[in-house]
């Protein structure tokens, strides 16, 4: 598991607009982390095109790097910390250029 791979996780529901459901995910956590920690930072990813309008997001076309099957939206807005029991199988990863837009907006939106 490394920073820019993307997975396929279960985000537990909730009672408000964050996404939950199956879905693909880019991992944003330092792999220097992952044997001390349960839980894992993620950004979300969804298929709804409409999500662009928000700040904190960008477009990602798939290829057969990010393995992704359609057009998809990172809501780096919706950064968020899950189980990583949540992850299921990885499907690909980011680009340079994508994980590196992402962790921008990333940063701008936490004030870094």
């Amino acid at each position: 598991m490394n920073i820019g791979d993307i997975y396929a996780v279960e985000i537990p529901p909730s009672n408000g607009h964050e996404q939950a459901g199956m879905r693909p995910a880019v991992i944003l956590q330092a792999p220097q982390f992952e044997t001390r920690l349960p839980t894992v930072l993620i950004v979300p990813l969804t298929s709804q095109l409409k999500a662009q309008i928000f700040p904190g997001t960008c477009v990602l076309e798939p290829d057969s790097e990010n393995g992704l099957a359609t057009k998809s939206v990172a809501l780096s807005f919706q950064l968020r910390a899950i189980d990583k029991r949540r992850l299921k199988n990885q499907i690909g990863k980011l680009s340079r250029a994508d994980l590196t837009t992402i962790q921008s907006q990333i940063k701008q939106l936490i004030q870094l």
